[in-house]
Formats: structure tokens, C-alpha cells, sequence
């Protein structure tokens, strides 16, 4: 019985991972752009390093993995709408996540970059 309950256990606990990596990492299509305020914040929680490389005109740099979306959470206006974007989304889901545990709301995961751009029409600085 132990055994055919772990043949079952571990593949539905893999596909619990993906759907829960996928929905993290899914950014809104052209489609959906239309329902991107004019005026909301562009947050960009890459690394300085990738941020140099290349990043959305307008764009704020809040590195996540040093801690800095963490930090200005508290700076930040709760009431306004963000686009947050990353190299994959992986990290913009992270930042969103925290995000929403302190009562933001209108927050949205571009995805990458290029993702961001396509989205948004902004234009990549490099």
C-alpha cells in the first residue's frame, strides 16, 4: 500500500510544482495590455548588472535578490498600479508575493523583459 501511495504521491506533487512555477511566471499577453494603467510604476528587480544591459525606458531598479523590494515596500504607495518584470518573471512573482503581503493590489507580472517591452510598448534602454 506504501508503495502505489508514493507512485501517486510524487507525480501529483510535481504537478502541483509546475502549475505553481507556471502561474509565477506567466505575464500578461498583447492582449491584456490594454488594461495596463498609463500611469503605473515600472519596477525592474533584476540585478544592476542586468539592469545595465538593458532595461524599460522609465523603469525603478529594486534588486530582489539583494533585498531592496523588501526594504522599499514600506516607501512605496500600496494605492498604485505596478509592472513588475524580470529575467524570467520568476523573480517579478517573488517581489509580487511580497508585495501583496503588505496589501498591494494592482500588481502585474510583465515576465522578461522582452516580454515587458512587447506588453507595455515601452522601449528597451541600452
Amino acid at each position: 500500500m506504501r508503495h502505489t501511495l508514493s507512485k501517486i504521491a510524487l507525480p501529483l506533487a510535481a504537478g502541483a510544482l509546475a502549475l505553481g512555477l507556471a502561474a509565477c511566471t506567466s505575464a500578461p499577453t498583447p492582449t491584456e495590455a490594454a488594461d495596463i494603467p498609463a500611469d503605473a510604476i515600472i519596477l525592474d528587480v533584476r540585478t544592476p548588472e542586468e539592469y545595465a544591459a538593458g532595461h524599460l525606458d522609465g523603469a525603478k531598479l529594486l534588486d530582489f535578490t539583494a533585498g531592496e523590494v523588501a526594504e522599499a515596500i514600506p516607501n512605496l504607495d500600496p494605492d498604485a498600479d505596478y509592472l513588475i518584470y524580470c529575467r524570467s518573471g520568476n523573480r517579478a512573482g517573488q517581489a509580487i508575493s511580497l508585495m501583496e503581503q503588505a496589501g498591494f493590489t494592482s500588481l502585474t507580472n510583465l515576465g522578461s523583459l522582452e516580454q515587458a517591452a512587447e506588453v507595455t510598448g515601452t522601449s528597451i534602454v541600452r
